[in-house]
């Protein structure tokens, strides 16, 4: 079955950095167009950023030039770095894969930034 395994998420103060990762098995992220959404409590899943099979790259407004996704194919592997994180950027951030009807999700990692 298809899975999206994502990691990397942790505590960090405002202003600090993380790399989150997402391994996918039983799909290709150079098909599917991949991305991370996020959802903080009492709020709805937000998109943050996507890539495209082709590589071609979307953005939240929020996190244009603080946030890069970016993928490995050969490691079915989707990053996302972010820097210059901000207490509002804390939430629990989800792996999505997208291809024609086929629609994934991950389990989803917790980020956290303290003030």
């Amino acid at each position: 079955q298809v899975q999206l395994v994502e990691s990397g998420g942790g505590l960090v103060q405002a202003g600090g950095s993380l790399r989150l990762a997402c391994v996918a098995s039983r799909i290709s992220v150079r098909i599917f167009g991949m991305g991370w959404y996020r959802q903080a409590p009492g709020k709805q899943r937000e998109l943050v950023a996507t890539i495209a099979g082709g590589g071609s790259t979307r953005y939240a407004e929020s996190v244009k030039g603080r946030f890069t996704i970016s993928k490995d194919n050969a490691k079915n592997t989707v990053y996302l770095q972010m820097k210059n994180l901000e207490p509002e950027d804390a939430a629990v951030y989800f792996c999505n894969a997208e291809y024609r009807r086929e629609f994934y999700w991950g389990q989803g990692t917790q980020v956290t930034v303290s003030s």
